[in-house]
């Protein structure tokens, strides 16, 4: 069908000519007045200048093989002058390689600079291969003066404002590279290792920094240990007389609300007392049982000495003067003192087995403070309800409420943690073991250690503590759980646990990075488990401010170890 062409359709013809290698400028006007239409655009007078393409094309390829040499350098040429017209202020938005994304919310600047550096690298190493000598050499100067304009930059805003002109000359010097280089099959194969040798670079590094985070959870910050020994020298200079706490007829009164609290740090013991009194409705009626070690002993008395809690009571104990808890009695003291464990924790061999077993090595599991937990009634038999708290809470909110949640004949009313798949049973027990399978659902919610209401009578009548030893007896290998309190204590309450609603008790602080702050902000009690305490350098610093200022910044012991 012949039509008349419109200006768009002659257009769309020129463009197909072109295409094909025809010189449309040479066409008569009138091929474009009339000719076959058909999807493609494409007229009949192609055919009739087929000849007159071909031989265009041959003298083409030969000006290019004559001119080699200069085809060469104008290439480089151009792609030189192109890199120079990059607009400088809008660095981010450069790169040879490949198109980035327009966001100005992010470091473009420093992701070109190590992309370009990356790119560098390849290249350089094709350089070698080729022995191209003075191109890698070039790449290398340049990689370098890349690499001190970076820095230790971690934003946009720490760079130097000469990175520009590094950028500009790193993109001329790999845009030269590249048409020399570039070769796909090459190219994707050095990347391909470079990204295997940073895989396993990742791997040997995060091996190293949990090893390191855990060797760090395990110490005492000089402040801390300073804090310690005044206030221990001091208690042992002051007479009998004034050793003594006030109001001690509240101890075993059951119309008040009794907290049980055992640690051996005396900084973080005061931030639980402080925010618990400061956040209580009625200060009076509280009661705080202090267990320490007689290390820590003198401290925790005269710190609460020096600064009382207003009108709640506190009363401080030694773990190591209770006579009933000898290793004739409690299965973990026995297990603790024998020379496997021993050999276990001090053994140097046991260095290399790497980073996942350092963490049940760590001394708080030799200390019976944290087994204290499984012998409450044996501690308070004169109570019928316990709060226990651990030292590395905060206290947000009045917790009388808990004292009215009615535990329905269970013993333990706690938090459950099975939002996911790895706190429940099966995380934290060997269910290879038949006592353990048959005992034990591995779908089972767990919970947490760190707020809990123990019900201590009925405590009583389960014989709680018996069911304890018997599964602690039954572990004198190893072989049903790992070190710790947690999984024996998911065993011994297994089916008497209460689960309390989540606003009590919201968890994650020293692990947890990405923690909503506003459940942080509704919470009764923050709980910093993990091995970023609030009390350590490596503690997370968007959660530290939740915990001091429940801290006498102004108090003279304080001030004095440089605690601020």
């Amino acid at each position: 069908m012949s039509v008349h062409l419109t200006k768009r359709t002659k257009f769309l013809v020129r463009v197909r000519l072109s295409n094909k290698g025809t010189d449309t400028n040479e066409l008569p006007t009138e091929w474009f007045t009339s000719c076959s239409l058909n999807i493609w655009f494409v007229c009949s007078p192609i055919v009739t200048y087929t000849k007159l393409r071909d031989k265009r094309r041959e003298n083409r390829a030969a000006d290019l093989v004559k001119n080699d040499n200069n085809v060469i350098i104008k290439l480089e040429n151009a792609a030189i002058e192109r890199s120079k017209s990059v607009d400088s202020a809008v660095l981010g938005k450069y790169s040879i390689w490949r198109k980035e994304n327009d966001n100005e919310n992010i470091d473009t600047t420093i992701r070109l600079v190590r992309d370009q550096m990356i790119m560098a690298r390849v290249y350089m190493s094709i350089a070698t291969m080729k022995n191209k000598t003075q191109l890698a050499h070039e790449l290398q100067s340049q990689l370098k003066e890349s690499q001190r304009a970076l820095g230790d930059a971690t934003a946009d805003a720490d760079l130097n404002h000469s990175v520009a002109e590094k950028i500009k000359a790193m993109g001329q010097l790999l845009s030269k590279a590249k048409e020399q280089l570039y070769d796909c099959k090459l190219v994707t194969g050095k990347l391909r290792a470079m990204l295997q040798s940073a895989d396993e670079q990742v791997r040997s590094l995060k091996k190293q920094s949990m090893f390191l985070s855990q060797i760090a959870a395990k110490t005492i910050p000089n402040g801390i240990h300073c804090l310690s020994l005044r206030l221990t020298i001091d208690y042992y200079l002051l007479p009998l007389e004034k050793r003594v706490f006030p109001r001690r007829e509240n101890l075993e009164n059951p119309d008040l609300y009794h907290y049980a609290l055992f640690s051996d740090n005396v900084l973080a013991a005061s931030v639980v007392v402080n925010s618990t009194i400061k956040n209580a409705k009625e200060p009076e009626k509280h009661v705080f049982h202090l267990v320490s070690d007689k290390l820590n002993f003198g401290a925790m008395n005269m710190w609460f000495l020096l600064n009382p809690p207003g009108k709640a009571t506190i009363h401080v104990e030694n773990v190591d003067e209770f006579k009933w808890l000898n290793s004739s009695y409690c299965p973990v003291l026995r297990q603790l003192e024998s020379a496997a464990m021993k050999e276990y924790y001090f053994k140097s061999d046991h260095q290399t087995t790497g980073s996942s077993n350092l963490k049940y090595r760590n001394p708080k599991y030799l200390s019976m403070l944290n087994h204290l937990r499984f012998y409450l009634p044996q501690v308070y038999p004169k109570l019928n309800k316990i709060l226990f708290l651990d030292d590395d809470i905060v206290v947000q909110k009045d917790l009388t409420g808990l004292w009215k949640v009615d535990l329905n004949g269970k013993v333990n009313g706690a938090v459950e943690t099975c939002g996911e798949s790895f706190h429940r049973f099966d995380k934290y027990l060997n269910f290879s073991n038949p006592h353990i399978a048959r005992n034990f659902d591995p779908n089972a919610c767990g919970w947490a250690y760190g707020m809990n209401m123990f019900d201590l009578d009925v405590w009583k009548k389960k014989d709680i503590t018996g069911i304890y030893h018997k599964w602690q007896n039954m572990n004198e290998d190893w072989v049903l759980w790992k070190l710790g309190t947690l999984p024996p204590g998911l065993m011994t309450f297994y089916g008497l646990t209460h689960p309390l609603d989540k606003s009590w008790h919201v968890l994650g602080l020293g692990y947890n990075p990405s923690i909503d702050k506003r459940d942080i902000e509704k919470a009764a009690v923050i709980h910093y488990n993990g091995n970023m305490k609030p009390w350590l350098e490596l503690a997370m610093t968007k959660y530290r401010s939740y915990w001091v200022k429940y801290i006498k910044f102004d108090h003279p012991y304080v001030r004095g170890c440089k605690l601020g």
